[in-house]
């Protein structure tokens, strides 16, 4: 399952904290809505909750950063970015399936010639 695309709706069950952390680990680009109302698109690559003054870090989609956002200062974050994950993993597996089944059969025609 994928966040592409999702708008969180926060409440007593699904909070900020929870919707950064959900953030921090999505590989693809988000969008800090903030609370005067600007937003910020790009990448979420660190955030630190465990400080006196919680905090996002990220870079824009110009790659311009790393910008430093504190949990106060942001409202929600929507999931806007293409989420590069999807579907990777079977990709991948099947490529290295196929990678195996090609080297195994590769002694076996070098010994036919």
């Amino acid at each position: 399952m994928s966040l592409e695309g999702w708008v969180p709706n926060l409440s007593e069950y699904l909070t900020l904290a929870d919707v950064i952390d959900q953030a921090f680990d999505y590989r693809g680009n988000t969008t800090v809505v903030k609370v005067d109302g600007t937003e910020v698109e790009g990448y979420i690559f660190n955030r630190n909750k465990d400080v006196l003054e919680p905090y996002v870090q990220m870079f824009d989609v110009a790659g311009n950063g790393p910008f430093k956002i504190p949990y106060s200062e942001i409202k929600n974050i929507k999931f806007t970015g293409k989420d590069t994950a999807t579907g990777n993993s079977w990709l991948a597996w099947l490529e290295r399936k196929e990678k195996e089944k090609a080297e195994k059969a590769a002694p076996l025609d070098k010994g036919t010639a």
